[in-house]
């Protein structure tokens, strides 16, 4: 029976040993077991990306070189494993997938979203979201645009005040928590809900005394603060070449046709918010103020009616250092890039926002759900697109004509496997991940 074992053990043996040597290629092959085919696929990518030899796939099994496993075990601080190399590489799987996973985390952060609901519960669809994409931030509004109600997120102060507590409490995130107060027209939180009154931009531009401004915007930023919001998209630096533009001098988001004016005003709204620890959002980048159209319902074309004084806001404000972030606008000039809108273009956003002006803060789109965008863009593309031109931060509203809860799930998705194909490199989603951190740092959230 001895000799029986003896014969058994030693025929396992040259059985491994062979399977082994039949793929040996000039360095010794490890022939090891995975239990999923996910984790085949994983590896094989893997090996396809370092070129790699790789032996065939039979099974379960998969042959590969031992310097595909010591190369990636010094490429990744990882301690040889003692005796089976081929465990060790199971770990180096894991290691891809915490990669992955940290990847998918740092897009997570470039969304800012929207939802509905009044409270928020440990089951509510934006506290799932926060954790499941790990979101920068959320957005609050007080009208349902597809429901055409006025019930959303915002009533009395008691309710928004709880709302925010309790999404930062069951999600234990650091977010923005933004809105649109502007003031006048454009304001999320109406009077009728015993909010205070902010005049438009045109009233206080109009008036023209910073003081009265900058107290103002102290005003609204204590408001705010109070609340538990942390980030204000405002304000305006459109210039108001057009007063019956019926997205910006109709409304009176503008502070003057004058550019000098608009800066002062803007100036010293931003330093009232900014005593409350408030982040503003100067917009609409490169400027909005000459348009005959909405970009909330098409595609706008100022080629024929920007006028370059509107750059003149940005340029200032830039160079005093006064700019947190700087929101695009979903407009078209085919003097300066014939076939996108500054949103997606990197000719607006790289060319002049970053190496003309100098802009080295956040770059945060208009609403990725906008008629300007979604009209002729696919959601999948015009995300990815934006990432590529520039943008750190997308507005994903869920607030446009159709509410669709899977879309920052599906903006998540789409950027990741532009990374993974190579669109986008992962240094590109690395810096926006770290603007968007030291923001956050900057002003202790």
């Amino acid at each position: 029976m001895k000799k029986f074992y003896l014969f058994l053990f030693v025929f396992i043996f040259l059985t491994l040993s062979s399977n082994v040597r039949a793929c040996d290629w000039g360095c010794r092959n490890i022939y090891y077991g995975l239990n999923q085919n996910s984790d085949v696929k994983i590896l094989q990518q893997f090996l396809k990306d370092n070129n790699y030899y790789q032996g065939p796939v039979t099974g379960n099994f998969l042959f590969l070189t031992k310097k595909a496993v010591i190369d990636f075990q010094i490429k990744n601080n990882i301690a040889p494993a003692s005796g089976y190399v081929g465990s060790q590489t199971l770990s180096a799987i894991d290691i891809i997938r915490k990669k992955d996973q940290l990847l998918k985390d740092q897009i997570g952060q470039m969304f800012i979203v929207g939802f509905r609901g009044l409270e928020a519960t440990e089951d509510s669809y934006i506290v799932k979201a926060i954790k499941d994409l790990n979101l920068g931030g959320i957005i609050l509004f007080d009208y349902d645009t597809a429901n055409k109600s006025s019930v959303r997120n915002i009533s009395a102060s008691n309710q928004v005040k709880k709302l925010i507590s309790d999404i930062k409490t069951l999600t234990k995130k650091s977010l923005l928590v933004a809105v649109d107060a502007e003031g006048g027209y454009v304001n999320r939180l109406k009077t009728k809900y015993g909010y205070i009154t902010i005049p438009s931009a045109l009233e206080m531009g109009t008036k023209n005394d910073v003081k009265e401004t900058e107290k103002i915007g102290a005003d609204l930023g204590k408001q705010l603060s109070e609340l538990g919001f942390n980030m204000d998209f405002a304000p305006v630096l459109d210039v108001n070449v057009n007063p019956t533009n019926p997205v910006i001098g109709n409304l009176e988001r503008s502070f003057s046709d004058n550019p000098d004016i608009v800066v002062s005003q803007a100036e010293a709204f931003i330093k009232g918010l900014h005593q409350y620890n408030i982040i503003t959002a100067a917009k609409h980048f490169p400027g909005h103020g000459s348009s005959q159209a909405d970009s909330h319902k098409g595609l706008v074309d100022v080629t024929n009616t920007y006028q370059q004084k509107e750059l003149i806001p940005y340029e200032k404000l830039i160079k005093n250092n006064q700019l947190d972030l700087v929101m695009t606008a979903h407009i078209v000039n085919t003097k300066i890039d014939p076939e996108y809108p500054a949103t997606l273009s990197p000719l607006f956003l790289q060319n002049i926002l970053r190496n003309q002006l100098k802009f080295q803060g956040v770059i945060v789109s208009d609403d990725m759900q906008m008629g300007a965008i979604s009209q002729n863009y696919g959601f999948s593309e015009s995300v990815v697109r934006a990432v590529i031109a520039g943008c750190d931060l997308l507005i994903i509203s869920n607030n446009a004509s159709v509410y669709d809860g899977l879309a920052p799930y599906t903006a998540q998705e789409a950027i990741f496997k532009a990374v993974k194909q190579g669109q986008i490199s992962a240094t590109r989603i690395q810096e926006s991940y770290d603007r968007i951190k030291n923001l956050k740092e900057k002003f202790k959230i």
